[in-house]
C-alpha cells in the first residue's frame, strides 16, 4: 500500500470514530466511552494529515506545527482537568469560538495561497470565513455572559435592528464581491463584518436561552469546518464538519423544544418584547413563605413512602451530588421509594444533571426524564427541589408569563414540596417562581451541600 492509501484509510478510521463518538454521547451510559473514541479519532486524523502532507512535500514550518500541537494539547488537558462541572458550558463556548476562528483563518490563508480565485472556487472560502467569524465572536460573547463577566440579560439598543440588517446586507455584498473579483481586502472586510454579526446575534439573547445559542453556534462552526474542507479538498474535514453541523442543529431544535420556544423567537424575541430570559421581577418582598429547618424536613422524609429529588444548577454549584446520593441510600434502606426527576435543560446544558449524578454513582435507572416522571408527582409524598428553579416554575402554564409554554416538571402536584435555596432570588430566566409561595411549599435556605449534610444527619438520627 502507498502512503496515500494509508492516509485515506486513516481518514476513514477517524470518520468512523467520530460517528461512534456521537452515538456514544447520546447516552449517559456510554458517554465516557464515546468521548474516548472521539479523542482517538482526532489523534488518528492529526497523524493522517501529517503524513499526507509529508508525502506531498507540502509540510513546512515543522517546528511551528510541533509548538502549536504542544500548546493546544497542554491547554486542552489542563482545561479538562481543572474545569468545574458548572463551568462546562463556558468551556464549550470558548472551544467552539476557537474552532470558528480557526475555520475563518484557514479560509483566509487558503484563499491567498490559491491565488485569490473567483467564481465557485471562492464560494467555499467565503462561506467558511463568514460563518466561522460569526461563530467566533458569538461564542466569545456567550462565554462572557455565562461567566458573568457581562450581564446575562438581553442587551438591546436603539437602532439595533437597523445595525443587524445593515451588517447582514454588508456581508452579502462583500461575499458577492469576493466571489466576483477575488479581492483579498473584500474577504478581510467580510470576516470583520462576520464578527460584528456574531456580536449582534448574541447580544439580544439572555439567561436560559444562552446555552441554546451555544448549540446553534456549534452547528455554525461545524458548517464552517466543512466548508474549509471543501476549500482545502480535505474529505475528513467535510465529514467531521457535517457531523458537527447536523448534530448541533438537531440539539438546538431539541433544546428549543424543551424550553417551549422557537429558535427565531430565542434570537429575535427581545425585539418584540420581554424574553423569557430578560424580564425582571420582584423577588417576593412582602409575600409570606414557609421556612423549615433540617429537622422539619427530615420528619417529612421519614414519614414519606415516595420521594422525588429534583436536581438543578444550584446542586452543581454546591457540589452536593454525593451527599444527595447518600441521603437517597439512607431513605431507600428504610423502604422509601426514591427517584430523580431530570428536566431536559436542567443545569445549563442537556445532560448536565445526568453527568453530575453519574459522578456520585447514582444508578442510571433512577434518573427519570420529564415525560416519564411527571405523572408520578401526584403520588409523591415529598418533592425535594435542590437548586432548580425555572424548570419547576408553574408560571410556564400561565398565559402572559414570559416563559409561557415552556415544558416543566410538575413539582407543584406533589403532596409536599421542599425547596433548598440560597435566597429568594429568581432563577436564570429572571422571573419569580410562584411555587415558592404555595402553602404546601417549605423553604430550607442555605448552601445546597451544607443543607443536605444537615438534612442527612437529621434523617439518620430519626
Amino acid at each position: 500500500m502507498t502512503t496515500e492509501d494509508w492516509v485515506n484509510l486513516g481518514y476513514l478510521a477517524a470518520a468512523v470514530c467520530f460517528v461512534l463518538a456521537l452515538k456514544g454521547l447520546s447516552s449517559p451510559k456510554y458517554a465516557r466511552r464515546g468521548s474516548q473514541v472521539g479523542s482517538v479519532g482526532v489523534l488518528i486524523a492529526v497523524v493522517a494529515v501529517f503524513f499526507g502532507l509529508q508525502s506531498d512535500d507540502e509540510l513546512g514550518n515543522l517546528a511551528l506545527i510541533a509548538i502549536a500541537l504542544l500548546i493546544g494539547t497542554g491547554v486542552g488537558a489542563v482545561s479538562a482537568r481543572r474545569v468545574r462541572m458548572t463551568a462546562m458550558p463556558q468551556m464549550v463556548a470558548a472551544f467552539n469560538g476557537v474552532g470558528g476562528a480557526a475555520a475563518a483563518l484557514v479560509s483566509l490563508v487558503e484563499f491567498e495561497q490559491a491565488g485569490q480565485e473567483t467564481g465557485w472556487g471562492a464560494l467555499a472560502v467565503v462561506f467558511a470565513g463568514l460563518i466561522g467569524s460569526v461563530s467566533a465572536s458569538g461564542s466569545a460573547l456567550t462565554f462572557l455572559k455565562l461567566q458573568e463577566l457581562m450581564t446575562g440579560r438581553p442587551v438591546v439598543f436603539p437602532g439595533m435592528q437597523v445595525a443587524m440588517g445593515a451588517s447582514a446586507l454588508g456581508a452579502v455584498v462583500l461575499a458577492a464581491l469576493v466571489i466576483a473579483t477575488g479581492g483579498m481586502t473584500a474577504l478581510v472586510a467580510l470576516l470583520v463584518v462576520g464578527l460584528v454579526v456574531g456580536v449582534l446575534l448574541v447580544l439580544p439573547v439572555g439567561g436560559a436561552d444562552v446555552p441554546i445559542v451555544i448549540s446553534l453556534l456549534n452547528a455554525f462552526t461545524g458548517l464552517a469546518v466543512a466548508a474549509s474542507g471543501a476549500a482545502l479538498g480535505n474529505v475528513l474535514l467535510i465529514i467531521a464538519g457535517t457531523l458537527v453541523g447536523a448534530s448541533g442543529t438537531m440539539l438546538t431544535q431539541m433544546m428549543a423544544s424543551a424550553m417551549g420556544r422557537s429558535v427565531t423567537g430565542i434570537l429575535f424575541g427581545a425585539f418584540s418584547g420581554p424574553s423569557s430570559a430578560g424580564s425582571t421581577a420582584a423577588v417576593g418582598e412582602g409575600r409570606p413563605v414557609r421556612t423549615a429547618s433540617p429537622e422539619d424536613v427530615s420528619i417529612m422524609l421519614g414519614y414519606a413512602k415516595k420521594v422525588i429529588f429534583v436536581p438543578g444548577y444550584g446542586l452543581a454549584v454546591a457540589q452536593g451530588q454525593h451527599t444527595l446520593q447518600e441521603l437517597a441510600q439512607v431513605l431507600e434502606s428504610r423502604g422509601i421509594e426514591v427517584s430523580y426527576a431530570i428536566h431536559p435543560v436542567a443545569g445549563r446544558m442537556p445532560g448536565h444533571m445526568n453527568v453530575l449524578l453519574a459522578e456520585a454513582n447514582v444508578p442510571y435507572e433512577a434518573l427519570r426524564e420529564m415525560d416519564e416522571i411527571n405523572p408520578e408527582f401526584p403520588r409523591a409524598d415529598v418533592a425535594l427541589v435542590v437548586g432548580a428553579n425555572d424548570v419547576v416554575n408553574p408560571a410556564a402554564q400561565t398565559k402572559g408569563s414570559p416563559i409561557y409554554g415552556m415544558p416543566i416538571l410538575h413539582v407543584d402536584e406533589a403532596q409536599q414540596v421542599v425547596f433548598l435555596k440560597r435566597s429568594m432570588r429568581p432563577g436564570f430566566a429572571g422571573i419569580e417562581n410562584e411555587l415558592l409561595f404555595n402553602p404546601k411549599t417549605s423553604l430550607l435556605f442555605g448552601d445546597a451541600k451544607e443543607s443536605l449534610t444537615k438534612l442527612l444527619q437529621s434523617v439518620k438520627n430519626l
